[in-house]
């Protein structure tokens, strides 16, 4: 469903309609105020969170050194926990201004730009700017996140002074690559996709990339101010230098997080466990039953099939890059032990997690929906409202399993490798639901069938969502 946009707001290139399909990434939408975030533990008449005031979280960096991918990483995080963020990506409003397939003018970044360049870059500023007033004036914001290049260490100053005039705290973020590796692999795997590109070697056309880019902004200064309050990632977060970010609690979260994150390129695959001798009990952790065995078979024959495939495509296409290592993560439920054994058969290891243990249901364990409504009719209406946050007597609500799962996402942010989770659905629709910023609306809904493995494929603008199917198993985990 949509969310009307206030009246007088400003049109923004980023502000869209919410998305009602679940297997788009929602990260750039508009997700309203009809209800908390996820892991939202509370709410203020100001909207604002953490005793913090209002902060710009402000990025520098060369392009292809990961800004966007830390912005979109710091906005989904940010959001999950109900702060009311925004990102205002510099290139959006860029490419608007100039339409579709034309490139700014050559000299559009240096310092001594002819006077139609700085025309030019003067209107594009200009309206980022008066949107990113308007979301924190009128629409009650606390933290904008101004994704642009900002290379100069003037131009930084004169952003933190006019921040400062209207009482709001500045933090740097910048993003430092001098890895020739990195940097590669970044265009490689973000800018070469654009339309500038089609029909290109992609080898040839990451030099290009590369080549434009040096070109473009011969003038860059690296973050020395040590007055100015700033978070400075080197090489993909191997090293962060951190300076005057002591100064709340919500900062030294966000620093925190930061310290978890990484650029690096990998995928999030997600499947449900076999079924078990009583599928219907919580409280029994019962084994898998012998269909449940052979699921667990078909699942990593279906997943190494596929990754097989795409390293292979991978390799046509170019890259050079070793395949990248495959991590299983699963529960201390008996059954999602069991059914990653196929993996450890096959030399992967494994880690359990007690945190992604399924959702609780209480008093409503072994219960269809009509007995439901039989013997609790008052919780059975509490939780048509707000099935997000309702729990049964006794048992545990979405809200509660995504607040538990904190330090898995935390995790899940700092592992480099590729990634199984093989879960119960209640935990995959959780990770899920941060992955692709999905809201407390569409968590409790969404299907994974046992048919099919999800493969999440980051990107640094948006998170894609494919579906593996496994081949030989119905979805309820029957094998046909």
């Amino acid at each position: 469903m949509a969310n009307s946009v206030p009246e007088g707001a400003p049109t923004s290139p980023i502000r869209k309609r919410r998305q009602s399909n679940v297997d788009v990434d929602a990260i750039h939408d508009d997700p309203g105020s009809e209800s908390m975030a996820p892991a939202q533990l509370y709410a203020t008449e100001s909207g604002q969170l953490f005793h913090s005031g209002k902060l710009a979280i402000v990025t520098v960096g060369l392009p292809a050194r990961g800004k966007t991918h830390i912005s979109v990483a710091l906005l989904r995080y940010l959001r999950w926990l109900g702060v009311k963020t925004r990102a205002f990506h510099l290139g959006d409003y860029r490419r608007a201004h100039m339409g579709e397939g034309k490139d700014v003018p050559a000299d559009y970044f240096h310092v001594n730009a002819s006077p139609s360049s700085q025309a030019i870059r003067k209107m594009i500023l200009e309206k980022c700017w008066m949107d990113l007033h308007h979301f924190f004036d009128e629409e009650n914001g606390q933290i904008a996140i101004y994704d642009a290049v900002n290379p100069l260490a003037k131009g930084r100053k004169k952003l933190e002074e006019e921040f400062r005039k209207k009482g709001i705290q500045t933090i740097f973020i910048e993003s430092y690559v001098d890895d020739p590796k990195i940097i590669e692999q970044n265009v490689r795997n973000v800018k070469i996709s654009s339309p500038d590109y089609a029909n290109w070697d992609p080898d040839a056309a990451v030099q290009d990339y590369i080549r434009r880019i040096n070109i473009k902004i011969p003038d860059f200064e690296t973050i020395t101010d040590s007055t100015q309050s700033y978070i400075k990632m080197i090489n993909a977060g191997k090293r962060i230098i951190v300076n005057r970010c002591r100064f709340g609690y919500l900062p030294q979260r966000m620093v925190f997080y930061l310290m978890n994150l990484h650029i690096q390129s990998r995928k999030t695959y997600f499947a449900r466990a076999g079924i078990s001798a009583q599928e219907d009990s919580y409280r029994a952790d019962a084994p898998l039953c012998k269909a449940g065995r052979e699921y667990s078979k078909r699942l990593i024959d279906a997943l190494m099939k596929h990754r097989e495939q795409e390293y292979k495509e991978a390799l046509e296409e170019g890259s050079d890059d070793p395949e990248t290592p495959l991590a299983v993560w699963t529960s201390t439920r008996r059954r999602t032990v069991q059914t990653a054994e196929p993996f450890i058969q096959a030399g992967l290891k494994i880690k359990q997690r007690p945190q992604m243990s399924q959702l609780n249901p209480g008093d409503a364990e072994k219960l269809d929906d009509e007995q439901i409504q039989e013997m609790y009719p008052e919780e059975w209406e509490k939780h048509q409202l707000d099935p997000f946050h309702h729990r049964y007597p006794r048992g545990e609500s979405y809200h509660d399993l995504a607040v538990r799962m904190e330090p898995i996402i935390l995790e899940l942010e700092r592992d480099k490798n590729d990634l199984i989770i093989i879960a119960h659905e209640s935990v995959l629709r959780v990770m899920y639901g941060y992955l692709m910023a999905c809201s407390t609306q569409d968590i409790p809904t969404l299907m994974f069938p046992r048919n099919e493995i999800v493969e999440i494929i980051p990107a640094s603008y948006i998170n894609r969502a494919k579906r593996i199917p496994i081949p030989g198993v119905k979805p309820s985990g029957e094998i046909v």
